[in-house]
């Protein structure tokens, strides 16, 4: 069981005994901050199980220490003798998040292993702590990529305090990130992040790697709901819309919100045979399901526009896809035409 001390007053004999018994850490009753730092500590000890970090140290026994104190807050650890080693168990857990590397060390030392990460993965994607009992290293461990360095003959909480510091940046550089590529309101990715992304599919269907298929999807007489229910309503309407096409499609499809009440879905290697299928299916359950606001239960339909040629670049099979969109409604809505 995870354990936290909060107490009244610490000396440092108390101190020592306490984190002897490998407890999460202690904390002083000294103000509302502790409580804040106690609620921070509490959330992050639980955030921990989930993720991985790697420990480089050509000693045995100081790896152990290291893993034994990470494993005390719940990160999963795998050690590695070198730096050699460390590259193995990078491309076998290829989410790792943190690695913690000595400098001396055989085979390969920890310069070089930053050298050889950083050539695939950025400072945000794994962070990396240099750790060495010569503290003159340090400027050369951050100049060569490291985000860290920590003297071996470190605090406990002091490594908790890097450890924890740097994982959590990791985390807020990928919540700007996933906010930056997704819709706000319907949770669907953006125009920015479809096209990006998108470019990159076709260009990999241009070289026969895989096949792509465009969607664009509009929801019929929107402006008519927002008159009759108000906007809230009517964003509640583009959200439940944006929900089942989240569940329909794969997380290799790029489903995308591209603007007002318009979707576009990128599908990857969809059987031919199988697409009008697939979005009459997807058209019927719109129309058939029930989207609760506060004005009550609304129901809408979609009209879909679909190009499964692969024709001269993303944008034109964006616009053929448009160009099936507007038959689609010039036809009646709330079907789908195929090009």
């Amino acid at each position: 069981v995870p354990t936290i001390v909060f107490t009244g007053e610490v000396s440092e004999a108390v101190r020592e005994e306490v984190l002897s018994k490998k407890v999460i850490d202690y904390l002083l009753k000294e103000g509302r901050h502790n409580i804040d730092y106690l609620i921070k500590l509490i959330r992050r000890v639980y955030k921990n199980k989930g993720i991985k970090v790697l420990v480089v140290d050509d000693s045995g026994l100081f790896r152990a220490r290291v893993a034994d104190l990470l494993k005390v807050h719940r990160y999963t650890v795998y050690q590695a003798n070198n730096g050699i080693e460390a590259l193995g168990a990078l491309n076998e857990h290829p989410d790792i998040r943190l690695v913690i590397t000595d400098y001396n060390m055989p085979g390969m030392d920890g310069l070089r292993l930053v050298n050889e990460i950083r050539k695939t993965c950025g400072s945000e994607q794994i962070g990396i702590i240099g750790i060495s009992g010569d503290s003159l290293l340090s400027a050369k461990f951050m100049k060569h990529g490291a985000n860290d360095f920590l003297s071996k003959d470190f605090f406990p909480e002091e490594l908790y305090c890097r450890v924890n510091q740097n994982i959590e940046l990791l985390e807020r550089i990928a919540e700007i990130k996933e906010a930056s590529n997704k819709d706000f309101l319907t949770g669907l990715y953006n125009r920015r992040y479809f096209y990006e992304v998108g470019g990159k599919l076709f260009e990999n269907s241009k070289r026969k790697n895989l096949t792509v298929t465009v969607a664009m999807i509009d929801i019929d007489f929107f402006k008519r709901i927002n008159d009759a229910y108000g906007h809230d309503a009517g964003d509640r309407v583009l959200a439940g819309i944006a929900s089942i096409l989240q569940k329909r499609f794969r997380a290799s499809d790029v489903v995308s919100r591209l603007g007002g009440e318009e979707f576009c879905v990128l599908a990857v290697n969809m059987d031919r045979e199988s697409v009008e299928g697939v979005f009459n299916s997807l058209r019927e359950k719109i129309e058939e399901t029930e989207i609760m606001t506060e004005k009550g239960a609304i129901r809408a339909s979609v009209s879909i526009g679909v190009c499964t040629e692969l024709l001269s670049d993303l944008d034109e099979m964006i616009k053929k896809a448009d160009r099936m969109l507007y038959r689609a409604k010039e036809g009646g809505r709330n079907r789908v035409v195929i090009s």
